[in-house]
């Protein structure tokens, strides 16, 4: 594993690279269709950053 496979961004910044929106991105998280420590993260202080090669894959309908 590289480190390419766990960059990590925020909602804002991957809806900007995805033309995803914010509350989209938000609502994946809320219905659990990303899964925590799969697609997303929560850094210690709280903010949520997305893992970027999972969250490509299960936009182009396979996983992680």
């Amino acid at each position: 594993m590289n480190h390419s496979e766990h960059i990590l961004v925020t909602i804002k910044k991957f809806a900007e690279l995805t033309g995803l929106t914010e509350e989209a991105i938000r609502q994946y998280i809320k219905k659990g269709q990303w899964r925590y420590k799969i697609h997303w993260n929560k850094a210690p202080n709280g903010r949520i950053f997305v893992i970027t090669k999972a969250a490509y894959a299960w936009m182009q309908g396979s996983e992680a």
